[in-house]
């Protein structure tokens, strides 16, 4: 079962009362997302000016990550193409209910993301390409060498240990460009361990509030 609860930062979130586990911080939904994955992702990205960013995003769920991302690149130049793993999609009851758009524009942006046709390319606006993709990580298919930048927004190693295995990791670093980034609020030693023996440079960021510690990792 899912319900929505509500994070300190004002923002909702949603609970998988089978796994008891949220899928963003209590903290603060929204300010999570824009630390971890906007701040420390995409930023860090967008400062090298590709002509092009491929990102792939482990973990779908409220649609959230898509949905910033897509405002950040609103009118800037270059392309960005968004590909996202998710084996459990939300239904329009509940994801129709979050709290994250607070003007009628990205409300119309949040509609739009979570609207995309699932399993095929999607343009949601002139340079945003959405393409959501109904499968696990173990079973998704990914083009070697193909993106770069990486999302990891999986539940906690605690709750879901099958995505933060060994090979499980392998696969997503084998799907990164040379000077790609992964970036995850996850810090735990053994995930920074795992990235290592694959020749990653791993830092250990700073979190959001409510968490002392972030990974990014470059692929050299």
């Amino acid at each position: 079962m899912i319900e929505i609860i509500l994070t300190r930062d004002g923002s909702q979130t949603l609970r998988n009362t089978e796994l008891n586990e949220t899928y963003h911080s209590i903290h603060g939904a929204l300010q999570e997302s824009q630390h971890v994955f906007i701040r420390q992702g995409l930023e860090y990205k967008l400062q090298q000016r590709l002509p092009r960013l491929a990102i792939l995003e482990v973990g779908f769920g409220t649609g959230l990550n898509a949905w910033l991302t897509a405002q950040k690149v609103w009118g800037k130049e270059g392309l960005v193409s968004y590909v996202s793993l998710e084996s459990f999609p939300l239904d329009h009851a509940i994801w129709s209910k979050l709290n994250y758009a607070s003007d009628p524009k990205g409300l119309e942006l949040f509609e739009k993301v979570h609207s995309a046709t699932w399993d095929d390319p999607v343009l949601v606006t002139p340079n945003f390409s959405l393409h959501k993709i109904k499968s696990t990580l173990q079973q998704a298919n990914l083009s070697s060498a193909a993106f770069d930048l990486i999302y990891f927004d999986a539940f906690a190693p605690e709750k879901q240990p099958e995505m933060w295995t060994l090979p499980s990791l392998e696969k997503v670093v084998a799907a990164m460009k040379p000077d790609a980034a992964f970036v995850t609020y996850c810090a735990k030693g053994q995930v920074k361990r795992d990235l290592k023996s694959m020749g990653l440079v791993v830092e250990t960021l700073p979190g959001p509030p409510g968490k002392r510690e972030m990974i990014r990792a470059i692929k050299g």
